[in-house]
């Protein structure tokens, strides 16, 4: 079947080739077996640092990583392997000039970038379907040297306040002399794997290429004893039979002219040690192709690792294409029809996924960004007892080791496939990314959404005492906990999905753990029992003043309006678990009128103004701040106008009539707490004035102050911008914020894009830009609070303009402006793009979409992590429209400009 060819649109995603494979996958992990499990880069991880001084990025650097065996996971460049990578597919390619072959992704170390961490690398993410039976992505291959020590050495020149230097800044692209090598992935059956490579040679000369597909095992034996190594052996021409202890027989069949090239995945302790040691090491192939050193390779053709060498040369313009095989059984169907069958089904899923989307662009950058959160799935093993203690085998770990990063954290055995946020810069997950890459998963695979929400509660990832691990840097950093707000999202939209019907044994089950979780954040980030936090950094990298996970340069401690928001959210979405729970199940309306409760607690603790004056609200400029409380008692506002403040926002419930109507227990104690104290029912709504149809509001925001708040909001002197809400308002570009102490000044100014200082690594910044996954809790929010207040709930948008908006225009008019960060404009410009002409002019690259970590505040332009395709794949909800089988929160624009008159 060729690529254009289209099958009916079938009704629902069940309907779909690729539905009944997904239903399959539920009684069996076949179709899920195989897929882009490798990270993109397993060198600079913390988990391959058995360093002294926990330096993970000298430890193992790239030079080393074509030399030496990793010990707890691989990497590649469009790498494909099995569930727990014991066998893994990559692509090795060489240009005749490079000092080494290309087999991994190149970028800068934290300590190299002149804004941190940094790849430097030109690829793409084009396509996926979520049991990996059809993948897509491009990688963009000099054909010129790859000028490896020019971009350490102009990124180390370059001063914070300066933009990176990246690859096409170097001219190596220009006269288009590189090679597009397109990768393909498709499955015959759950082990039966097609890869097939495309070169096109995008210059106007001829050009020669070394492409290596390339099949190793995953080094398991130099660690401990093991009975039997995995074993490649050649049985006849491009075709090797592969042995595993713990997999099934497998053959690859390699096509066409290309040889067959072994060596083992092992350190080469001669480069990196000076040793005598022999052997045919991981580098051998390399030594090989670009050294010429026939004795780097198995000449009984045989290892652990191997490659398929084609030389090939690409006419100007021209394509050439290398195929191989990878089953268990006998192939099913031939190499063509597979691979057209499999993209004919990527079409037609698509085509249900993507109903009600008219324009071609915010298809083509929807498909994308769901692509790039199918190929960030990587597998993470992880096992820190083992990490603290070393192996049989090897040499033991330093004795700081035990008093160092994550020696806490002696439970945490990690062992799975997880959402990561980036394949390259964050190749490790972090929980509150996760939870936003799971809403956004639920759209095309629920059910691994609800697993990935359940994955991280489990005993070998949570604490003993409840907390969420953050971050492999830090596990007992704290994120904010928006684990619960992910799990009833994505249990509304597979409830949607299944015509109704909730899946109430992963709610429950998510919830008794996250009751744990909650309890954890109420012992130890509540120090006085006031129901304000101290939730210490929280995500939100250098927002504030200080360093918020680190001792106060000034003593005492912030009473911190984010961290006291974001329980307040936390007990909503866990009082509405518990009241969906009770429909089934009465015990529950008991645990959901604790939640009730506790959130007026902490609304009491952060609205109340006079008296001990506890509050974080500021009644003169009319927005939320965190406090400093000095050791002496003195109690100091710190008045940075940012996402801080706005955070107040997302801890919003309504509750309609019929629901207490079936749930009188809690009712009654509603009404009976209520009743006795009034003074905390009048702080979050009127609990007498109901909303439309009869629904009640839980919110820390009045109407009036919800107004006031939005003043800030939608001023576009403040945080508003062409695409999307601020993280520091604008007006502090020309008043910074400046605090003293002690003869010591500390100032935060509104910086746009990239940060300023090195606080946090100084590799992303929340001083300006606009991020994606709070932006996108805005528009829920306002969503939500639209449904108490109705049409008639108008706030002026943009202010100044005299345009008045309902809370769900104003949510429509942010998702528009979220969306032009990545669809084209009038001119077919994307804002991401910036004004780089290739990007935004050049046919080969306007296309191909990034999905960064944030953007500029001012222009759109694209910064941080450039395939942060975690959070940042949420734009693939704000795309969608809304329809009974899709997300039950997305939504639409505003349908005119609103209402131009006086409120």
């Amino acid at each position: 079947m060729p690529r254009s060819a289209r099958r009916p649109t079938p009704a629902t995603i069940a309907d779909t080739a690729e539905g009944r494979r997904l239903e399959a996958a539920r009684r069996s992990p076949d179709w899920r077996r195989w897929g882009p499990y490798l990270s993109e880069r397993q060198w600079g991880t913390v988990r391959e640092d058995y360093s002294a001084d926990g330096d993970a990025w000298a430890y193992l650097p790239h030079d080393h990583a074509r030399s030496r065996a990793y010990r707890w996971g691989e990497d590649g460049i469009g790498g494909f392997g099995d569930d727990k990578t014991k066998l893994c597919l990559g692509l090795a390619l060489w240009n005749g000039r490079d000092p080494f072959l290309k087999e991994r992704l190149f970028g800068l170390t934290n300590p190299q970038g002149n804004h941190g961490e940094d790849v430097k690398e030109l690829y793409y993410y084009l396509d996926g379907i979520p049991t990996h039976s059809y993948m897509r992505m491009l990688y963009k291959y000099p054909q010129g040297a790859f000028p490896y020590d020019d971009l350490i050495a102009e990124n180390k020149r370059r001063g914070v306040g300066q933009p990176e230097y990246e690859l096409l800044d170097t001219g190596l692209f220009d006269e288009n002399r590189y090679f597009d090598v397109e990768i393909e992935y498709a499955k015959a059956n759950g082990d039966d794997i097609l890869m097939q490579v495309t070169v096109t040679n995008r210059a106007a000369e001829a050009a020669e290429l070394h492409l290596l597909p390339q099949l190793w095992a995953r080094n398991i034996w130099s660690w401990r004893p093991v009975k039997r190594r995995p074993l490649f052996t050649e049985i006849g021409p491009g075709t090797v039979r592969v042995t595993h202890p713990s997999l099934p027989e497998m053959q690859l069949v390699a096509e066409g002219d290309g040889t067959l090239l072994f060596c083992d995945n092992d350190t080469n302790t001669r480069r990196l040690s000076q040793t005598d040691a022999l052997g045919y090491f991981k580098d051998g192939i390399n030594d090989y192709v670009v050294g010429g050193d026939a004795s780097a390779i198995n000449p009984a053709r045989e290892g652990t690792k191997l490659a398929v060498h084609h030389r090939l040369m690409v006419p100007a313009g021209g394509s050439a294409q290398v195929r191989l095989r990878l089953s268990a059984e006998a192939p099913q169907g031939d190499f063509d029809t597979v691979m057209a069958a499999r993209r004919a089904d990527a079409d037609e899923f698509y085509a249900v996924v993507q109903r009600g989307i008219d324009d071609p662009d915010a298809r083509r950058v929807q498909r994308q960004a769901l692509a790039g959160l199918l190929w960030s799935k990587q597998f993470y093993q992880f096992d820190v007892p083992q990490w603290l203690a070393g192996d049989p085998d090897q040499p033991p770990p330093p004795a700081s080791r035990l008093n160092g990063r994550d020696a806490r954290w002696v439970h945490l055995n990690n062992a799975d496939v997880i959402l990561m946020p980036d394949t390259w810069e964050y190749p490790w997950y972090a929980s509150w990314d996760l939870a936003f890459h799971c809403v956004t998963m639920a759209l095309i695979d629920p059910e691994f959404a609800k697993d990935q929400l359940i994955l991280l509660t489990r005993e070998w990832y949570m604490h003993p005492n409840g907390q969420l691990p953050a971050y492999e840097w830090a596990f007992g950093d704290v994120n904010p906990p928006v684990h619960a707000w992910a799990a009833w999202r994505v249990y509304r939209m597979d409830r949607e999905r299944n015509g109704g019907v909730g899946d109430r044994p992963f709610l429950e089950r998510v919830f008794h753990k996250l009751m744990v979780n909650f309890t954890w954040w109420v012992n130890r980030k509540d120090s006085e029992g006031r129901n304000i936090f101290e939730g210490g950094f929280l995500g939100l990298d250098n927002i504030g003043i200080f360093d918020r996970s680190k001792p106060l340069p000034t003593g005492g401690e912030i009473r911190q309006s984010d961290g006291t928001a974001w329980m307040a959210m936390y007990t909503l979405n866990l009082m509405r678990i518990a009241l969906e729970l009770a429909e089934e199940n009465p015990v529950y309306q008991d645990i959901a009128t604790k939640f009730f409760e506790h959130f007026l607690y902490i609304a009491d603790a952060m609205t109340r103004i006079g008296g001990e004056d506890l509050g974080l609200w500021d009644e003169a400029d009319q927005f939320f701040y965190d406090v400093l409380n000095l050791p002496g008692g003195q109690r100091v506002p710190l008045r940075v106008r940012s996402m801080v403040g706005l955070i107040p926002l997302f801890a919003v419930e309504v509750i309609d009539g019929e629901m207490l109507d079936r749930l009188p227990d809690f009712a009654a104690r509603l009404d009976w707490f209520l009743k006795h104290r009034p003074e905390l029912a009048e702080l979050v709504s009127r609990w007498t004035d109901k909303g439309r149809g009869e629904r009640q509001l839980l919110s820390l925001l009045r109407g009036h102050r919800l107004k006031q708040l939005l003043r800030r909001m939608l001023d576009e002197t403040e945080f508003l911008s062409d695409h999307g809400i601020r993280s520091l308002s604008k007006i502090h570009e020309q008043h910074p914020y400046v605090f003293e102490h002690a003869g010591q000044e500390f100032s935060v100014g509104y910086q746009p894009g990239v940060s300023a200082s090195y606080l946090f690594g100084g590799n992303s910044n929340w001083r300006g830009p606009v991020w994606m996954p709070v932006n996108f809790l805005i528009i829920e929010a306002l969503l939500e609070h639209h449904e108490y207040y109705g049409d008639d709930f108008k706030v002026e948008c943009p202010v100044g303009s005299e345009t008045y908006l309902s809370l769900k225009e104003v949510a429509g008019e942010l998702s528009c402006r979220l969306a032009r960060l990545f669809l084209r404009d009038d001119r077919g410009r994307r804002a991401l793009h910036g004004d780089s002409e290739r990007q935004q002019s050049d046919p080969a690259f306007r296309d191909h979409v990034l999905f960064h970590e944030y953007f500029h505040g001012d222009t759109g332009l694209g910064l941080g992590a450039s395939h942060q395709t975690g959070w940042t794949a949420l734009i693939a909800l704000l795309l969608q429209p809304r329809s009974e089988n899709n997300c039950p929160f997305v939504v639409e624009a505003p349908s005119a400009v609103g209402e131009t008159k006086a409120e």
